[in-house]
């Protein structure tokens, strides 16, 4: 590409970098009277750059969350460290493509529907965003109780159940983005009911009679119900914008 020599020489943030390059552009295709369509389908390049992002954010939660639980059902410290420190690269990714998302905004100013869908991803990064958040927090309640398991052995088969049900919805949110395809972002509103159903099923065992486990583990218990709870509400809430993002109309499911 012919900007590449002269904007690599910049020294600017990545953002500062695309700016630099799109304005260059513009003065070359004015200048050699180059077809304004070329710009329209770099702004489509960095549209669809965003989506990518926001699909390889959802493959890392993705993959925070099925190795949390394993940490989880198997004190695994070693593991819930990687997924501790792996929260970092996830905010990192997050941080930089709501700037790459601002940028595109104040350079390209967008109307109706590639506004909406500028709009909806910065909805959408902080909602995965969360969703990697709740995936470190399960990992920290492995480490607190090391070398000790969090779970009691009557309650591992649920939130083992829990960890696929959140693996589940995080995969098909993932493909949501990716093909925009509202028919099954509708479906995760009934998969959540599967994780609601789960939650219920905890705070069964915690208010038996029966429960024998004392004040600190019912605790334990009750924070990663909510972590995995809210992890699948963040979930829906990303299938939810897309479905606005392609219809420009809100999911009347449940």
């Amino acid at each position: 590409m012919i900007f590449t020599p002269l904007y690599s020489v910049t020294n600017c943030s990545p953002v500062g970098k695309h700016t630099f390059t799109w304005l260059l552009a513009r003065v070359v295709i004015h200048r050699y009277g180059l077809p304004m369509a070329w710009l329209r389908t770099a702004f489509q390049d960095e549209l669809d750059g965003v989506t990518q992002t926001l699909v390889d954010l959802s493959a890392l939660v993705t993959d925070a969350i099925d190795k949390a639980t394993h940490a989880l059902l198997t004190a695994d410290l070693a593991e819930a460290e990687t997924i501790i420190k792996s929260d970092d690269q996830i905010d990192e990714i997050q941080h930089d493509l709501d700037a790459r998302i601002i940028d595109i905004i104040a350079r390209q100013q967008p109307v109706a529907s590639d506004l909406r869908a500028l709009v909806t991803a910065l909805r959408m990064s902080a909602d995965l965003e969360r969703m990697g958040d709740m995936a470190h927090h399960v990992a920290k309640i492995t480490r607190l109780r090391h070398p000790q398991g969090a779970v009691p052995s009557e309650l591992l088969l649920t939130i083992e159940e829990m960890g696929k049900v959140a693996k589940l919805i995080s995969q098909k949110t993932g493909e949501v983005i990716s093909s925009k395809d509202i028919e099954k972002a509708v479906e995760l509103e009934t998969d959540d009911d599967q994780m609601d159903k789960l939650h219920r099923q905890l705070f069964v065992a915690l208010l038996d009679d029966n429960w024998s486990h004392g004040i600190e583990t019912a605790i334990d218990i009750t924070l990663i119900g909510r972590y995995y709870e809210r992890y699948a509400d963040h979930a829906v809430s990303v299938a939810r914008r897309v479905y606005f993002q392609v219809t420009g109309k809100y999911s009347n499911a449940n």
